[in-house]
């Protein structure tokens, strides 16, 4: 989904239960009908509503008022149930024209493959595949931390003000970057990185 502010809220928010549960539900006056539904989505906007510049690397002319009405155009309960919120700044013509070798998708498919076959022992006999459909029994089981990553975690919803739907998942994605690092335990760099990637809930505080 492209501009994903302009769609009705209204709209946007009818994804709020497949994306939670894997099942949209048409319902009518005589029945209801669940179809499933798992998807992944993915969505983008411009920053602060400027779709000229979007140079984050300096800060734009925009009132906070001004970046508070178009962030919030996206419900906090929407914003929750998306795992990765990144920050795109402007590629500078330098990085563009430069010629650099970076990794190789061939490695980057070796590391997600034995990720997930990870994910797939871990959960054999559980009629889940992968860290994203753990329910929270299977948070307490697998994604034990330690008390530097407890201390982050309290700071993310004490202070960042993370529900606790985000607090669940900044645990998933670090349990998947510790598959990725091809770590048994979460580290306090897993949690870390993960709240990293939750840059917009900020916005709403």
């Amino acid at each position: 989904m492209d501009e994903l502010p302009e769609f009705k809220k209204n709209v946007l928010d009818g994804l709020r239960q497949p994306l939670e549960d894997g099942i949209v539900t048409i319902a009518r006056a005589s029945m209801a009908v669940a179809f499933p539904s798992s998807f992944m989505l993915v969505a983008a906007m411009n920053p602060y509503g400027d779709a000229s510049g979007g140079n984050l690397r300096e800060e734009p002319a925009f009132p906070d008022a001004q970046r508070y009405r178009y962030y919030t155009k996206i419900s906090r309960p929407l914003l929750d149930r998306i795992d990765l919120q990144v920050e795109v700044p402007k590629v500078e013509f330098k990085d563009i024209v430069a010629r650099l070798d970076g990794e190789k998708s061939v490695a980057i498919r070796k590391r997600v493959v034995m990720a997930r076959n990870r994910q797939l022992q871990r959960f054999a006999g559980k009629k889940i595949y992968c860290n994203s459909q753990m329910r929270n029994r299977d948070l307490k089981k697998f994604c034990a931390v330690d008390d530097e990553s407890r201390s982050l975690l309290e700071m993310a919803v004490t202070k960042l003000g993370f529900s606790a739907r985000g607090y669940t998942r900044i645990l998933k994605v670090a349990r998947t970057i510790a598959d990725l690092d091809g770590e048994p335990h979460i580290r306090a760099g897993h949690i870390s990185e993960a709240i990293q990637y939750r840059t917009m809930d900020r916005y709403f505080y």
